[in-house]
């Protein structure tokens, strides 16, 4: 099949602009202006066009070069130690705070026009919801209060040391871990406000979890409901005391190394123990949800749901309790009678916040 070859020549004439057409085949097409214009010329078969991207490496090369990046890390890792690598990823979770920062901006955004959008009547509803739930509370503070008096004059009687107050500050949610296998969140409280590893979590439930790592402006808290997650625990009704360990589950918890004759049952209220040192005490940690007595071993499987609303909750309180004495230190030293009496007035939290 033959192929057109086309040429454009202007004329030798002075002054003249009339082009020859010179129409002949060839082996491909050639478009050509000659005489004082570039050259212009379009081709169809032999000659290769440039890219007008450049690819780079193949993506062996590539992957080798993540492979033995990984390997320098991880060697890096063993020879230095956790400290060298636990100061990287700080050092990027600061760099990397503005992106988080940015990206919470769009859901912070629709939560502000949703909130501007309302119409008046659901917010003369929500302002009615929000009284009576006002009036709920200060009903309940002052028999809070009333409880607070009698375990003062307890503590005096038994001469147990008197609690001392907690500090907090607010905090709001930045962004969740998409990890499955990781429960996980981070907050915009960092080092700079004052925030440290293990420093307890809680929303308006109840506990949330501890931060696990700090950077210069935010922090990763691990929650109640990791798999890693551990928190001593009193079952409020009786005064026994577990270990609540997360499943992985959104709401999940189990309650470990229950013996069968165990007096726990579904229904009862877990609250912290303040054993361990992390956790104060009396904070709400889950309700128990079942109870299943082992045929084969000595011990129940015992189920609860978390009291914090993680798949909701924005805003947080960071306890600043890392200087509170270890509650075990004060009932060890109480009679069975003595325990069983301040058992009873733990059933409510004694602590006071205070706001920094």
């Amino acid at each position: 099949m033959a192929r057109i070859h086309v040429a454009l020549r202007p004329s030798l004439q002075r002054g003249s602009s009339v082009c020859r057409l010179r129409v002949s085949t060839g082996p491909c097409l050639t478009v050509h202006r000659l005489a004082r214009s570039p050259c212009m010329a379009v081709r169809q078969g032999g000659l290769s066009i440039k890219p007008l991207f450049i690819h780079g490496p193949a993506p062996g090369y590539r992957m080798a070069l993540c492979v033995v990046l990984s390997f320098v890390m991880m060697l890096s890792s063993r020879i230095a130690g956790d400290d060298w690598m636990a100061s990287v990823r700080t050092q990027l979770s600061t760099l990397v705070s503005p992106i988080q920062w940015l990206v919470s901006m769009p859901g912070k955004g629709v939560s502000w026009a949703s909130v501007s959008l309302s119409s008046q009547t659901s917010l003369i509803d929500q302002n009615r919801q929000l009284s009576d739930e006002l009036l709920e509370k200060k009903v309940r503070l002052q028999r809070m209060q009333t409880l607070e008096a009698e375990n003062a004059q307890l503590r005096d009687l038994l001469k147990a040391r008197p609690r001392r107050d907690i500090d907090y500050m607010m905090a709001e949610l930045v962004m969740l871990d998409n990890d499955p296998y990781r429960q996980q969140m981070i907050i915009d409280r960092g080092e700079g406000d004052g925030a440290y590893i293990g420093q307890p979590v809680i929303d308006a439930s109840g506990v949330a979890g501890k931060v696990i790592e700090v950077s210069r402006f935010t922090s990763r808290v691990l929650l109640i409901n990791d798999i890693q997650q551990a928190v001593p625990i009193q079952v409020v009704r009786n005064g026994l005391r577990f270990i609540v360990q997360g499943t992985g589950d959104p709401d999940g918890l189990q309650v470990l190394h229950v013996p069968n004759n165990a007096d726990i049952r579904p229904g009862d209220l877990l609250v912290t123990s303040g054993l361990g040192g992390e956790f104060p005490a009396g904070y709400p940690v889950a309700t128990i949800s079942d109870v299943q007595n082992s045929t084969n071993g000595p011990f129940a499987q015992v189920d609860a749901r978390s009291a914090s609303h993680l798949e909701r909750s924005r805003h947080f309180l960071m306890l600043f309790a890392h200087n509170l004495p270890d509650e075990a230190l004060t009932q060890v030293r109480l009679s069975p009678a003595a325990l069983s009496a301040v058992n009873m007035v733990l059933k409510q939290p004694g602590e006071v916040l205070h706001a920094r």
